[in-house]
C-alpha cells in the first residue's frame, strides 16, 4: 500500500486531480486549520473539475458552523440531491484538524482527529470520481492518498515540516517513497497541544520489534515499542538514561499485524500523547517531560517499511 503527498500552503478554492480515480481500499487524508473567520468549508470528491455546467460531485461533505452541523450530499445532472445533516460539531475555528476519508465499496467513511464520525453511502460509481476539491475559510497543510495502487502525484511543498529532505521539486512528479532506516529526523517547533504526526508503512512479515521514539536532547520522552514477539505495543519514556515504568495495556488488544500496512497517528495534548492506529484511538501516555518545545526529534528503527511521515 503506498501513500502518495500532495503538500502545500495556497488561497483556497483548490482543485486537483486523482490520478487513477478513486479505488475501494483508498483513504484520502487532508489536514489543516479552520481559521477563526470559518463560518463553513467543504470538501468535494467530484466527477471532473468544470465549473459551467457544474460537474457532478459523489460526495459533498460540507461543515457549516452558521448552522452548527456538517451536510452531506450529492450533486448530479444539475441538481443536489437529498441531504445528510450531522448535528454534532467537531470542529474548532482556531484549532487544528485531520480529517480521514475511508472509502470502501459501499461508502465513505469520515474520520475526524481520529474517530469515526459519519458514512455516506455511495450514490455514484466510484469509477466516475477522479477530482478533490476544497474550499472555505481553511488553511490546509497537506492532501496525501493511501491505496492499494500506487498513481504519480506532482506535489507542491512547503516549508519543512519534518525533514527538508522530504521535500519535492514543484512539478516533479515521483512514485511514493520509502524512508531509509533507522529514520531520524527534526520537528521543527518542537511538540505543543493540538500538534500531530502521523506514520504510515507496513509491517514487516516476519516482524519482531520497531519502534518510534520522541526526543528531547538524548531523552526519550515517548517510547512507542510494537513488539509481535510479545503481542503488545510498549510505551515507556527513557530520562537521564534511565527507563521508567512500562505501560503495556491495550483495550482491545494487539492493533498491529505482520506484514500489514498501518497508520499511526500521535496527537500531543496538554497532558498526554494521544494514539490511534488505522483510525482507531488506542491508549494515552502522560507526558513524563512536561516542556513539550524541547521535545523536538523524532526517531523510527526497527522491522517495518516506512512510506508516508508527516509531523
Amino acid at each position: 500500500m503506498a501513500f502518495q503527498s500532495l503538500c502545500f500552503r495556497q488561497t483556497l478554492p483548490f482543485t486537483g486531480p486523482i490520478y487513477g480515480g478513486l479505488k475501494d481500499g483508498m483513504t484520502i487524508l487532508v489536514s489543516g486549520t479552520v481559521l477563526k473567520s470559518c463560518r463553513r468549508f467543504q470538501v468535494d470528491f467530484q466527477c471532473g473539475s468544470c465549473q459551467m455546467p457544474r460537474s457532478d460531485v459523489a460526495f459533498h461533505f460540507n461543515v457549516r458552523f452558521d448552522e452548527n452541523c456538517t451536510v452531506c450530499n450529492s450533486h448530479e445532472k444539475g441538481g443536489w440531491q437529498q441531504e445528510e445533516r450531522k448535528y454534532d460539531m467537531v470542529f474548532r475555528k482556531g484549532h487544528p484538524f485531520e480529517i480521514r476519508f475511508l472509502v470502501n465499496i459501499t461508502s465513505y467513511v469520515v474520520l475526524v482527529d481520529g474517530r469515526q464520525y459519519l458514512e455516506f453511502k455511495h450514490r455514484i460509481p466510484l469509477s466516475r470520481v477522479d477530482t478533490i476539491g476544497i474550499s472555505g475559510e481553511l488553511e490546509v497543510v497537506s492532501i496525501s492518498f493511501q491505496g492499494p495502487t500506487t498513481y504519480p502525484v506532482c506535489p507542491h511543498p512547503i516549508f519543512p515540516t519534518v525533514s527538508q529532505t522530504n521535500a519535492y521539486p514543484v512539478g516533479q512528479c515521483f512514485q511514493p517513497q520509502t524512508y531509509p532506516l533507522p529514520y531520524r529526523a527534526t520537528i521543527y517547533g518542537g511538540l505543543f497541544p493540538s500538534k500531530s504526526i502521523i506514520i504510515s508503512g507496513s509491517v514487516s512479515p516476519s516482524a519482531h520489534r520497531f519502534h518510534i521514539n520522541l526526543k528531547a536532547g538524548n531523552d526519550v520522552a515517548f517510547h512507542l515499542n510494537p513488539r509481535f514477539d510479545e503481542n503488545v505495543i510498549v510505551r515507556n519514556s527513557n530520562l537521564n538514561m534511565c527507563w521508567g515504568s512500562e505501560e503495556r495495556y491495550l483495550p482491545v488488544g494487539m492493533p498491529l499485524s505482520c506484514g500489514q500496512p498501518f497508520t499511526i497517528w500521535i496527537q500531543c495534548e496538554a497532558h498526554c500523547f494521544k494514539v490511534a492506529v488505522n483510525g482507531h484511538h488506542q491508549f494515552e501516555y502522560n507526558h513524563r517531560v512536561h516542556n513539550l518545545h524541547q521535545i523536538n526529534l523524532l526517531e523510527v528503527e526497527g522491522d517495518v517499511m516506512l512510506t508516508n511521515i508527516q509531523a
